[in-house]
């Protein structure tokens, strides 16, 4: 994040001798990104975070990506996967729907706590469809509920506690997710013309100290996925300031651009990643121009791939396309989509939206992982003409 925090107790010049109550000195450690070019924090452990015991290989047991072939627009439904165990965790429960060079996209319904882990090739962003819980990580504690999301940053150690079964879409990005720098000043601070702003944020609080030794944590890296074992348990903080930390933002904050007539998806933009952008779409006031039409216009994005993921109210431009709440809709580039047959008419005159979703956008293709195969609707692509080789 690009603001400065500071949580719990720290010296009040860095890199000088801060010492615990029995005289010995805390270990530093900095995470910094871009080569300690960019964001930063600093912070304070009771153990050295560089004490590990051991190190295993860990299988991985994604499975391949196949390509969206025959290229078609394609209808996901979540609620229709299932998992062997009722004990499912946020991170080795997570199963992929999409991704590509820059972005894996997952999903998980959660319902235990996940072990400690890190991802140390990209930031990931948690949204939380339902459910609520909490995200343990070595900055402090983040209690998050229906409608967050979580940026976690690279290399951010931490675990999800479920307090109720939590459906969760997990982005796994190749770099770092942030807000869009076009709502932002040259130092950082959120503008006024952005649809959120620093007092819609949260972070952690204080430090969480948890006692261990011997603590596993699994770590995904550019190479695949290795078990450490450290020393001492790595929630050991007792302190760390930065610019540099996970935090929360509930799309409930999210503060709609509307126009006097329909406005482009750029609107919604709430994160950027490297080559894809995230959206949210919030219950708004239309457009009120006396002859608009507030559905979407049919349109091509020649650019990108655009994943929509359906999470409340009712979206006026797919009624009769079979989405509901929980589905996901790929329209790829190469593919002109928009409302369905009778959307038009039926919005006009109407001058209120019900409705939040999260769209993906991603300037490489999208290819179908597993959890898109086992969840699709054959049926969505024809819905526009209304006949089809699965229809007929």
């Amino acid at each position: 994040m690009a603001y400065y925090r500071q949580v719990g107790e720290i010296p009040r010049k860095r890199h000088t001798q801060f010492r615990t109550p029995e005289g010995g000195l805390y270990a530093e450690e900095l995470m910094g990104v871009e080569g300690f070019s960019a964001d930063s924090a600093l912070l304070y452990h009771r153990h050295l975070p560089t004490a590990i015991v051991d190190a295993v290989t860990v299988e991985e047991a994604r499975g391949a990506l196949a390509p969206n072939l025959p290229l078609k627009p394609r209808h996901f439904r979540t609620p229709a996967l299932t998992w062997d165990s009722s004990d499912v965790d946020a991170v080795t429960g997570r199963r992929v729907l999409f991704g590509n060079a820059d972005v894996v996209i997952a999903f998980v319904t959660a319902t235990a706590p996940s072990p400690l882990y890190r991802n140390a090739a990209g930031d990931e962003l948690l949204y939380v469809q339902s459910g609520e819980g909490v995200v343990e990580t070595i900055y402090g504690a983040l209690p998050v509920a229906e409608g967050d999301y979580v940026v976690l940053p690279t290399s951010c150690t931490y675990r999800v506690v479920p307090g109720r079964p939590m459906n969760l879409l997990v982005l796994e990005a190749g770099g770092h997710i942030g807000p869009p720098k076009r709502y932002l000043s040259g130092k950082g601070q959120f503008l006024e013309h952005s649809p959120y702003c620093e007092r819609d944020v949260r972070g952690p609080l204080e430090p969480l100290i948890v006692d261990g030794e011997d603590v596993d944590v699994l770590v995904r890296h550019r190479a695949g996925l290795t078990r450490f074992t450290y020393a001492n348990h790595p929630f050991d903080v007792v302190g760390w300031d930065g610019c540099l930390y996970p935090w929360a933002f509930n799309i409930r904050d999210f503060e709609p651009i509307t126009g006097r007539v329909h406005q482009p998806p750029p609107v919604h933009q709430t994160f950027e990643g490297p080559n894809f952008v995230v959206c949210s779409f919030v219950p708004r006031k239309v457009d009120y121009h006396p002859l608009s039409i507030p559905v979407p216009y049919n349109h091509a994005n020649v650019d990108s791939d655009e994943l929509m993921f359906y999470v409340g109210g009712d979206y006026e431009a797919r009624k009769g396309s079979g989405i509901g709440i929980g589905s996901l809709s790929l329209h790829p580039s190469g593919c002109t989509h928009g409302p369905q047959p009778g959307a038009v008419e039926a919005s006009l005159g109407v001058d209120y939206f019900d409705e939040t979703a999260v769209m993906v956008d991603t300037f490489r293709p999208l290819e179908l992982g597993e959890a898109a195969v086992a969840s699709e609707d054959p049926k969505y692509a024809w819905s526009w003409a209304r006949r089809g080789p699965d229809l007929d």
